[in-house]
């Protein structure tokens, strides 16, 4: 007996999954995490609106979705003053950059991306034949010159650039990335993930034409607004791109507690503008805590603080493992010489308590290990 035969491309590639989930650590370890700090989540959680409209559409979850998503698109395009046709809804954005990929990127195209950028784009990207260009991080922030540089080195059909950064937390202005796109070469289109600008100081988003082919930009319900389980994201691009979508996406991909939660979620910029209050407190504790411990927190823009723990990604390895062995689940960087640090995630004060006490002995079993 045979089993599947799978293509020549899927035989190629490994079976892995770009973030181990804090599940499976806690099964791993044979115990539950006393603070979650390491998926970038909302612990403060969704729009009390949000979790009601949730529950009402549950007596409903028996329906598909609309596979169109229209009451969410036509509410972002009022948020964002584009046209519906300028937004598509998918399962966040790692759905969406799949549909991208599947749409750009044939075997051997060429993509460009940072190294150590965000793992789940090199994912679909190897997944559809791609062939993956990186360059390296300028000071801790991701370089769009050098990306676009390289870009016209390769004949790239994709660049993947996130503004705020993924792991760093580090930030461009919105207007210095317009200015960039002058080197990006033709035919090549900007993927410009904005999953935290919520979290971004004003002029961070980029100011970018909603009808200019060159761009499109992702944005989520996963980080600020608390959704992340219930994987709601957009892109908002020129019509023409927006439409391809429907060549590939799953039309029933969205259920529908998801979209009503999203849809109440932004109709309460009210909370909202509370939670960025909570995320700006809670980088400033987990900064003070990094310098109690001598150690330098990096200016984030996100709703977490990458702490460089000073020396190379050995030592930061140990911190990291001494941290989750202590029920502290945290992540790093995975690309040097970024992974010299580790990435704790904004939380409430019981759970940053908890991280507070457990960095000493971490860095103390680092030392000791590492010398």
């Amino acid at each position: 007996m045979t089993g599947p035969r799978y293509t020549p491309l899927a035989q190629s590639l490994p079976a892995t999954v770009p973030f181990v989930g804090p599940e499976t650590q806690e099964r791993q370890r044979g115990a539950p995490f006393a603070a979650r700090l390491g998926a970038n989540e909302s612990v403060f959680g969704p729009s009390p609106q949000a979790i009601e409209a949730m529950a009402q559409a549950a007596s409903e979850i028996w329906m598909y979705g609309d596979p169109e998503n229209h009451d969410l698109r036509s509410a972002l395009a009022d948020h964002h003053g584009v046209m519906p046709e300028n937004i598509v809804v998918g399962e966040g954005i790692d759905g969406l950059l799949g549909y991208l990929v599947r749409l750009i990127i044939g075997p051997g195209d060429a993509v460009v991306t940072s190294d150590g950028a965000y793992p789940t784009f090199n994912y679909h990207v190897a997944g559809f034949g791609g062939d993956l260009h990186k360059v390296p991080y300028t000071g801790d922030q991701e370089d769009p010159g050098a990306l676009f540089a390289k870009a016209t080195e390769v004949g790239a059909r994709l660049v993947y650039l996130a503004n705020p950064d993924n792991p760093m937390g580090s930030w461009h202005s919105g207007a210095e990335i317009v200015t960039a796109l002058d080197a990006m070469p033709e035919d090549c289109l900007l993927v410009l993930d904005e999953a935290y600008v919520e979290c971004a100081p004003d002029g961070t988003a980029a100011p970018v034409e909603i009808d200019d082919p060159r761009v499109i930009r992702m944005r989520t319900f996963s980080k600020v607004y608390g959704l992340a389980g219930a994987r709601v994201g957009y892109a908002l691009g020129a019509p023409d791109l927006i439409a391809a979508f429907n060549k590939v996406r799953n039309h029933f991909g969205m259920n529908r507690a998801a979209q009503a939660g999203a849809l109440a979620a932004l109709q309460d910029q009210a909370w909202l503008s509370h939670i960025q209050a909570r995320i700006t407190e809670a980088r400033d504790r987990i900064a003070a805590i990094a310098r109690e411990n001598g150690l330098d927190p990096l200016p984030s823009a996100t709703n977490f603080v990458t702490i460089d723990c000073g020396r190379d990604g050995d030592f930061a390895k140990v911190v990291l493992d001494s941290l989750v062995a202590q029920g502290i689940f945290v992540r790093m960087p995975f690309a040097a010489p970024q992974n010299r640090c580790i990435r704790v995630s904004c939380g409430e004060a019981a759970d940053l308590d908890a991280f507070a006490a457990a960095l000493p002995k971490a860095l103390a079993e680092a030392q000791e290990r590492v010398g």
